[in-house]
């Protein structure tokens, strides 16, 4: 009797623990907070060295032959559109200006007699003293006169504007990147005092052919820091603005924009990360996975609803959606299966 009292009671504790149990298990279930791993396309990126050039190069030439007498500019220095960088004095000039002066003095002595003799003509002529013949003549001596001073005024006014143009302006706003001649030197008509670079630098990008169905006009890229530091710390992005149609030594040549180059050298190397290639992968979001003795783990949904670690084999972190970080997994899942932040 006392026996089946006892196992009665018993019997009774085992039932009313186990709703208990089941309980604490479904509202543990209720609490996970799952994400179900997922097939897309990710852009698989390349880092690579982009140079900095300028994206036009305008040459300070001087206009006229003569001998450098000035140099405003040495290389480095920042000009302006209309700066003077240099003159350039031909001093033959200087003597034909003093001809002229003589022949201008001369034909306006001429054209003074000519037409001191065309106004006594025409006083004569209303006394009838002078045939009208003559007084043609003198009328066609102060034309000839006139002219002659004209002519020679105005060649004197090309000549002041030949000599105007020794000085040597910055045709646009930039860089100076050489400077040609020094003080003394002597120089030709055309020829270049200082090549500048315009203020517009741009990225130049020369990368295997491999790539070059891979990279389009409006692309997106990544710029690395300033000093070729990581490109995690990056100075910004910048736009594919131009893809050339011909490769040059096996490779393909694009031209990046990005504001913020003013202060990098020409010719300063950038690292720049680009997208290469697309291809299908795993992806899970960042926070699903962690590390147990050096190996990656995810914590995987079972059949029965329990969560399970697994071994995973991770790759490189990607970018999802709405710019959430994801990575890569190698091995380990596949598309379909539910895990539960650890």
């Amino acid at each position: 009797m006392l026996f089946g009292i006892l196992a009665l009671i018993m019997l009774s504790g085992t039932a009313q623990a186990a709703p208990a149990d089941s309980g604490a298990e479904a509202g543990q279930s209720a609490d996970l907070q799952t994400v179900e791993v997922v097939r897309q396309t990710i852009i698989d990126d390349k880092a690579v060295f982009a140079t900095v050039r300028s994206s036009d190069k305008a040459e300070a030439r001087a206009r006229l032959s003569g001998t450098v007498v000035e140099l405003k500019v040495d290389e480095g220095s920042q000009v302006g559109v209309g700066q003077l960088i240099g003159l350039v004095v031909d001093n033959k000039l200087k003597l034909k200006l003093a001809s002229l002066d003589a022949r201008i003095k001369a034909a306006t002595a001429r054209f003074a007699k000519a037409q001191k003799d065309l106004r006594r003509g025409r006083s004569l002529k209303r006394r009838g003293v002078i045939a009208s013949s003559k007084l043609d003549e003198l009328k066609e001596a102060f034309d000839i006169a006139a002219n002659d001073r004209k002519s020679v005024i105005a060649e004197r006014s090309v000549l002041n504007e030949q000599m105007k143009q020794g000085s040597v302006y910055a045709p646009a706003n930039g860089r100076v990147l050489k400077v040609h001649v020094t003080k003394g030197s002597v120089v030709l008509a055309g020829e270049s005092l200082a090549t500048i670079a315009a203020n517009q630098y741009i990225l130049r990008l020369e990368l295997p052919e491999r790539h070059a169905r891979f990279i389009k006009k409006g692309d997106t890229v990544m710029v690395g820091a300033r000093g070729l530091d990581p490109v995690e710390k990056a100075a910004g992005t910048g736009i594919i603005s131009q893809v050339y149609p011909e490769l040059q030594n096996g490779r393909v040549i694009a031209d990046v924009e990005i504001a913020k180059l003013g202060n990098y050298f020409v010719g300063e190397r950038a690292l720049v990360r680009i997208a290469a290639d697309k291809r299908e992968a795993l992806v899970i979001p960042r926070g699903y996975s962690f590390k147990r003795y050096g190996l990656d783990y995810v914590r995987l949904v079972h059949r029965d609803g329990k969560p399970l670690d697994v071994v995973v084999q991770l790759g490189e972190p990607v970018v999802l959606g709405k710019g959430r970080g994801g990575i890569e997994v190698l091995a380990g899942l596949r598309a379909g299966d539910r895990l539960v932040r650890p």
